[in-house]
């Protein structure tokens, strides 16, 4: 089989396709013949060595968490699925002893990590891993939903958003971006997003934004947003010196959700303003099994629909990458084949 594979850790010219064996299940596996793959912020710190889980010698290394397609194969006591049901998968790895895999939520495991293995023609997975898709769902739609929409649905539940509340999302045009517009316009909350980008602005506010607000500089960022009002939750996929923008905005009792660190892996914050304006700083990954399948559930519903910017074939891997990296893009990226 066909795999998009990292052959040099140096950003999307790193992308090479390779010949390799098409994988059989082993006991509790399934193979599925992928029909799309999403590709993450996550995907491309790894391409250009910017994540510690990858190293030279892992090379050459195939990502991709964001699995949907056909089920091929299965191994022994594997349970749920059948060879020919149309899946996705949810790539959160746990450990199954720790307090919060028996507890939950199961996205705190002690041990948690990440499936990779989706750029290529298929992929062995756990199979009870494995969510089934309703007919009206089809595959591309599916895999743009297991990193970027789960990790913001599981924020937004994080920050408590309901009906009525504001919601500020920095950097409104990313993936956890538009995601976390789009599903908290399902939840009935109104959002007040920031880009660079006009145009993308114009986009995402097609898709539900109510409150476009153009800029990157957290300073004069800060008005603009204070003039729609005080935020009651905060979505910082971003990091760096969002989050004290963040606080700095948020009502009083407000809650700060920060699931990333694109702008910055340090933050600096107003600790007295903290604590005597009883605000709340979250950290958040990724979501729940059971997180996916609610919005599988919202998607055949016609609830929600997952923006995806494009699409690209296998060979065009690379391309997607550089899309990633120059911010072309609103919504997902999305390899299929």
């Amino acid at each position: 089989m066909r795999a998009a594979a990292f052959a040099e850790l140096t950003g999307p010219d790193g992308v090479a396709i390779v010949e390799q064996p098409t994988p059989e299940p082993g006991p509790g596996e399934a193979v599925v013949d992928v029909e799309a793959c999403a590709i993450n912020r996550h995907d491309l710190w790894i391409l250009e060595g910017d994540s510690a889980m990858v190293e030279a010698d892992d090379l050459p290394f195939v990502s991709g968490l964001d699995v949907a397609g056909v089920v091929r194969a299965v191994g022994d006591d594997a349970t749920g699925v059948e060879p020919g049901d149309r899946v996705v998968l949810c790539p959160n790895r746990t450990c199954g002893a720790c307090r919060f895999c028996r507890e939950g939520p199961e996205n705190r495991c002690e041990n948690f990590s990440l499936y990779h293995g989706g750029l290529a023609e298929a992929a062995r997975v756990e199979a009870d891993r494995l969510v089934a898709l309703p007919d009206s769902v089809d595959a591309t739609t599916a895999a743009a939903l297991p990193t970027a929409y789960v990790t913001a649905y599981r924020m937004l539940r994080q920050a408590e958003v309901g009906p009525g509340d504001l919601v500020f999302v920095p950097g409104a045009t990313g993936g956890v971006g538009v995601a976390g517009v789009q599903l908290a316009d399902v939840l009935g909350a109104e959002t007040v997003g920031t880009s660079s980008s006009a145009d993308k602005l114009d986009r995402v506010e097609a898709l539900g934004l109510d409150h476009p607000v153009r800029g990157t500089d957290p300073d004069e960022l800060r008005p603009a947003v204070e003039s729609v009002g005080a935020p009651d939750a905060v979505l910082n996929h971003l990091g760096g010196p969002y989050t004290g923008l963040g606080l700095d905005v948020v009502r009083r009792g407000g809650r700060v959700v920060v699931c990333g660190r694109t702008a910055g892996g340090r933050s600096e914050i107003d600790v007295p303003d903290l604590f005597l304006g009883h605000k709340r700083v979250i950290g958040s990954t990724m979501g729940t099994q059971a997180d996916l399948e609610t919005l599988v559930d919202l998607v055949a519903a016609g609830e929600l629909s997952p923006e995806i910017d494009r699409t690209y074939p296998l060979e065009a891997t690379g391309e997607a990458f550089a899309a990633m990296r120059d911010r072309e893009s609103v919504g997902k990226l999305v390899v299929t084949n």
